[in-house]
């Protein structure tokens, strides 16, 4: 699985990126995280709020940061596929 946080390298951003890597260490879940800071990529996706989740290609979550209870429901339900 693959994650990506689109992100510009603010605190709420970086927050957000150690929060998913945490839980996905914690769970034991195998993914790719990757940070994203290109704006090319962002449109791409269609994401002009940051930061924002993407999982295998599919935006999950953009402009706010989601409580830790629906971040694992995508990533147990990602890695399940």
């Amino acid at each position: 699985m693959k994650v990506e946080i689109l992100s510009v390298g603010c605190a709420k951003c970086n927050k957000f990126y150690d929060t998913v890597n945490s839980l996905v260490q914690t769970r034991g879940i195998v993914a790719e995280i990757v940070k994203v800071e290109d704006m090319a990529t962002f449109c791409k996706y269609g994401v002009f709020m940051l930061p924002a989740l993407v999982i295998d290609g599919e935006v999950k979550v953009a402009g706010k940061l989601p409580k830790e209870s629906e971040l694992m429901g995508w990533l147990i339900s990602a890695s399940s596929e």
